[in-house]
C-alpha cells in the first residue's frame, strides 16, 4: 500500500509542477488553488508512504516520478526540447527509480 501512496504522491507532484506554469506566478485563482491542493496532497501522501518505506528511497522515487513526468509533459504541453540527450537522461532517472523499487526492503 505504501508504494501505491508513493506513486499517487509522485503523480500529484507532476500535477503541481505543471500547475505552476498555469498559475502565472500565483496570479490566477483556480490554477493556484488546484496547484496548492496538489502540493498539499502530494506531501501528505509522501508522509504516509515514509511510515513504511525507507525515507531516502521514498523521497528519491517521489522526486524521480515528478521530474520524469514534468519533463515529458513539458515536451508535450509546452514544446520543450526533446533531444536524444534529454530523453536519455530521463531514461536514466527511470532506471534509478526502478532500481530503488527492486532493491528496497519494504
Amino acid at each position: 500500500m505504501a508504494w501505491i501512496l508513493l506513486i499517487i504522491a509522485g503523480l500529484l507532484e507532476i500535477g503541481w509542477a505543471i500547475g505552476l506554469k498555469y498559475t502565472e506566478g500565483f496570479t490566477r485563482l483556480w490554477p493556484s488553488v488546484a496547484t496548492l491542493g496538489a502540493m498539499t496532497a502530494s506531501i501528505a501522501l509522501l508522509g504516509l508512504a515514509v511510515r513504511t518505506l525507507p525515507l531516502g528511497t521514498a523521497y528519491a522515487v517521489w522526486t524521480g516520478i515528478g521530474a520524469v513526468g514534468t519533463v515529458l509533459l513539458g515536451i508535450v504541453l509546452f514544446g520543450e526540447a526533446a533531444s536524444a540527450a534529454r530523453l536519455a537522461c530521463v531514461a536514466m532517472i527511470v532506471a534509478g527509480i526502478v532500481g530503488l523499487k527492486l532493491f528496497s526492503p519494504a
